[in-house]
């Protein structure tokens, strides 16, 4: 058993030098050696999804971190997991999913400025998806009546069209709204630029 468990540490304590070097995928494959040793292992998977996360794979990020959130009950490694369960989901878009995770690391850890920032980052991205999802499928219905207004009229081929300065205007005001969006955008993502430079994530732990 004291073998297992030299073993175990020796690849967990490789892992985090080449981590620390910025080798992500030889830590990856290091931690992986280690939970194939103890797969119960906390660190060992905590390190493997900050690994992976650092990779861009995000998905699998979010998969180990799911798993290691049941059944917890140290606050500490609860708070870290479910911090970077939320930037997983996070950098996947999934913002709704982020800005639970980042509730429940709060719960475990009120006071961590990181998560703080990080959640209410997330709710203006969601807001931001939101008003971008509305102005498709205004646009889309806009399209649907166009078109239909465009169709040729055999029944009455005098039908009154609408004017052309009318619909230029119409097109004239859609850019301006557009060109007010990307400036209104453009403003936001500064603002949250000058508080912080990135999204904040919990670096592998080499103790909890």
């Amino acid at each position: 058993m004291v073998v297992y468990s030299q073993k175990e540490n020796k690849f967990l304590r490789q892992g985090n030098n080449r981590y620390d070097q910025g080798n992500y995928k030889e830590a990856e494959k290091d931690y992986r050696k280690a939970l194939e040793i103890n797969r119960e292992s906390l660190r060992g998977q905590f390190n493997l999804g900050t690994a992976v996360y650092q990779e861009k794979n995000y998905e699998e990020a979010s998969k180990i971190y799911e798993n290691l959130s049941v059944g917890k009950n140290n606050p500490s490694a609860l708070a870290g997991i479910y911090h970077n369960l939320g930037n997983s989901y996070l950098e996947a878009k999934q913002y709704e999913k982020s800005i639970d995770a980042y509730k429940k690391s709060l719960v475990h850890n009120p006071k961590d400025l990181d998560t703080k920032y990080n959640l209410e980052y997330a709710k203006m991205l969601l807001r931001k998806q939101q008003q971008q999802q509305q102005q498709q499928k205004d646009k889309n219905e806009q399209n649907k009546e166009q078109q239909k207004e465009e169709q040729p009229q055999n029944q009455d081929k005098n039908q009154q069209q609408p004017p052309k300065d009318q619909k230029k205007l119409s097109k004239d005001d859609a850019e301006r709204m557009l060109e007010a969006l990307k400036n209104d955008e453009k403003k936001t993502m500064e603002k949250v630029k000058k508080q912080k430079a990135k999204v904040q994530v919990f670096g592998i732990e080499k103790d909890w």
